[in-house]
């Protein structure tokens, strides 16, 4: 039983992990080829591709890089032609997925999908190319069951694979400190700007100058494991006071007192980590232009979209600027009347995205059950 998962991002290496660790829980003999990462990698996984060779963010990124966009898609087609899975599995990453799934019909693979693109915020249409190409879409979130529904395509609801990550993360680590995870005893606001290098140097030179207005907290930025050291240390030159983590960033959510995130699956593990935060998004300035024409949601926040409210404030392109975060930060510290309505209503979140029991054990379910 040989099951092909292609994951093109960062969150998607870390579901991807939990999920072929389920998958081989439950067909101990089961060969599972992936592009993913150290999380796919280290779960079981044979790592065919790296994420970091994928991840480009932006219109203009993406048509700048398109030469190796479509080398990678030719070494895909080919690698799967021959590999010769019985199921191919696609996390996330729609615009290099359904490409592949379109191709995948047409050499007549079963394919299934786990973590549904977005296409509730933009390029709607792409739920044709789903209803033809993907036998099997397992969504995640609580209000994709509802849209799918309306739109005559039948999905299964398995809950958010982070729950279990970090409940599990928070049982083996339950004794962690500030003191202990960065080696000051001052309370941590934690720096979350991204893992594409893009993201970063648009977002963390605006974090690294709110670090002067607070000096009774220490900052420490979570570096994704997949980026350079160098991209941090020119930007950081100039701030001694903060630190930089390699792969912990669970680490410094467990212990952060409050953070600065960039949009994405961070401000989601954040808010789960019941740590009040600042969501912040900057990018390319046409790229910007574009996506507000054609994304339709009112937040770019998950747990905003998820409680259909303004749970956590968002620092859009100009908006993200030195005082507006200082602002912003300042309201969601220990005293502060925000902060306790954050926490509030993390709660209520936590709760609704718990309620379906251990995501990735059902998605493994379902798919095994599929050969």
């Amino acid at each position: 039983m040989t099951f092909y998962i292609i994951a093109g991002e960062a969150s998607g290496d870390l579901h991807g992990g939990r999920l072929i660790r389920e998958i081989l829980k439950k067909k101990p003999g089961a060969k599972v080829v992936c592009w993913g990462g150290e999380h796919m990698q280290q779960a079981g996984g044979q790592l065919v591709k790296h994420y970091r060779e994928l991840a480009f963010m932006g219109f203009l990124e993406v048509l700048r890089n398109l030469p190796a966009i479509l080398r990678n898609m030719a070494f895909c087609k080919r690698n799967i032609s021959e590999v010769h899975p019985d199921l191919i599995v696609f996390i996330d990453y729609p615009g290099f997925n359904l490409r592949i799934a379109k191709w995948a019909r047409k050499q007549g693979y079963k394919t299934a999908y786990y973590i549904s693109p977005q296409i509730w915020a933009w390029k709607e249409n792409r739920i044709h190319h789903i209803k033809k190409n993907i036998d099997r879409m397992i969504v995640i979130l609580p209000f994709e069951k509802a849209y799918y529904a309306r739109r005559n395509y039948e999905v299964d609801y398995a809950g958010h694979p982070l729950i279990e990550a970090i409940g599990e993360f928070r049982k083996k680590h339950s004794d962690l400190s500030p003191a202990s995870v960065t080696g000051s005893r001052k309370p941590l606001i934690a720096l979350l700007p991204g893992s594409r290098r893009q993201e970063i140097m648009a977002k963390l030179p605006e974090m690294l100058k709110v670090t002067a207005h607070f000096p009774d907290y220490q900052f420490a930025i979570a570096k994704a494991p997949a980026t350079e050291d160098s991209i941090y240390s020119e930007l950081m030159k100039d701030y001694p006071n903060v630190r930089l983590h390699t792969g912990q960033s669970y680490e410094l959510l467990s212990v952060a007192t409050a953070a600065l995130v960039t949009s994405g699956t961070a401000t989601l593990e954040t808010a789960l980590f019941h740590v009040p935060q600042v969501i912040c998004y900057k990018g390319n300035a046409l790229s910007y232009r574009i996506a507000k024409r054609l994304v339709k949601v009112k937040y770019i926040g998950l747990a905003n979209l998820i409680m259909d409210k303004e749970v956590v404030k968002e620092l859009i392109q100009d908006e993200m600027n030195e005082e507006n975060l200082i602002k912003e930060l300042g309201q969601i510290l220990p005293g502060q009347a925000k902060r306790e309505q954050v926490l509030n209503d993390y709660q209520i979140l936590f709760e609704m995205l718990s309620k379906e029991g251990p995501a990735s054990e059902r998605a493994a379910s379902i798919l095994c059950n599929m050969i």
